[in-house]
């Protein structure tokens, strides 16, 4: 395994989130009595790059805040993650991106974003963050920016050897050659139905939907939730690893977490089912704390986790 300090951009989305919980999320036209609410960064992006840059490699991010108080709190929580903001844009021409987020009394969430800035990203941002894209150990994407520009970064990482993650989030379906430039696809049930035309009611049906993906892509990591998680490559076959049963606080940010320890760990030399495996338990940890960038989801704790010396694991 490598010891060099390895490193990862993130050109993604910052949103602030609001956070509120409540016993449910209304119906159409229902007004609910919620419990608490909070202030957190988020965003697919800034949750990703801090996720990964706690696990140890140089994390930089690309991406574009307004000038706004939600800008300033959303650069301070990447630099208290250990994420360098040289690469994101103060973008005083709108809002910054936040978004309102609904926890029910599951854990479980629901959504609503307003890109802001976000909305701006492009092949300038792609430029001025060119020689870090080209000496990275991977370039990790998502959906929550203009889609030309997800493509346009992974042709640039693609034709440079820089390895490229994608994790097609949200649910579109994929911009015309994009997926010829990535190198592993992570999508959930919902975006693997979206990219394949397959329901995945059942594990037999994922597998149909893994088989359609990995002719698209060549590694491809299909989360399940409860139902673990799917990995399809050309040296390892299929391969299944069952979810962790833990006490769910909040599942909002799990996904990213398992992305950035995923995104880390491969940087760092692990191979892909090592990888997968702390991915995994990271995804459960963050399940237990709330907030979409905990920073409970440490190295330490994550192999405590594996080792069985953590509650829940």
């Amino acid at each position: 395994m490598s010891t060099r300090r390895p490193v990862i951009v993130v050109l993604g989305s910052l949103h602030l989130d609001i956070l509120v919980k409540a016993p449910d999320r209304p119906r159409k036209g229902e007004t609910l009595r919620g419990s608490a609410w909070a202030l957190s960064p988020g965003g697919k992006g800034g949750n990703q790059a801090a996720c990964a840059a706690r696990q140890g490699p140089d994390v930089y991010m690309v991406g574009r805040v307004g000038c706004d108080d939600f800008g300033n709190r959303l650069m301070d929580a990447l630099r208290t993650a250990g994420v360098y903001t040289d690469y994101v844009l103060c973008d005083d021409s709108g809002g910054s991106g936040m978004s309102v987020a609904i926890i029910d009394e599951q854990g479980d969430y629901g959504a609503i974003i307003v890109s802001g800035v976000n909305m701006h990203i492009g092949e300038d941002d792609i430029r001025r963050a060119g020689d870090v894209i080209a000496s990275a150990d991977c370039l990790l994407l998502q959906y929550e920016i203009p889609l030309d520009t997800v493509r346009a970064a992974a042709q640039y990482a693609h034709q440079r050897g820089v390895r490229v993650i994608l994790n097609a989030a949200p649910a579109y379906p994929a911009p015309e050659h994009l997926l010829e430039y990535v190198d592993v696809l992570i999508v959930n049930e919902v975006e693997a139905e979206m990219l394949t035309g397959y329901s995945l009611e059942t594990l037999s049906q994922a597998e149909q939907a893994l088989h359609a993906l990995s002719r698209l892509v060549p590694t491809v990591l299909l989360t399940l939730g409860a139902k673990g998680v799917y990995v399809a490559d050309p040296e390892t076959g299929i391969s299944h690893l069952p979810a962790h049963s833990v006490p769910a606080v909040d599942t909002h940010g799990a996904g990213d977490a398992f992305i950035g320890a995923f995104s880390a760990r491969m940087a760092w030399g692990d191979t892909l089912l090592e990888a997968v495996r702390y991915a995994n338990a990271a995804g459960a940890l963050m399940v237990m704390h709330a907030g979409p960038q905990s920073d409970d989801v440490t190295p330490d704790r994550i192999r405590a986790f594996l080792s069985g010396t953590t509650p829940g694991g």
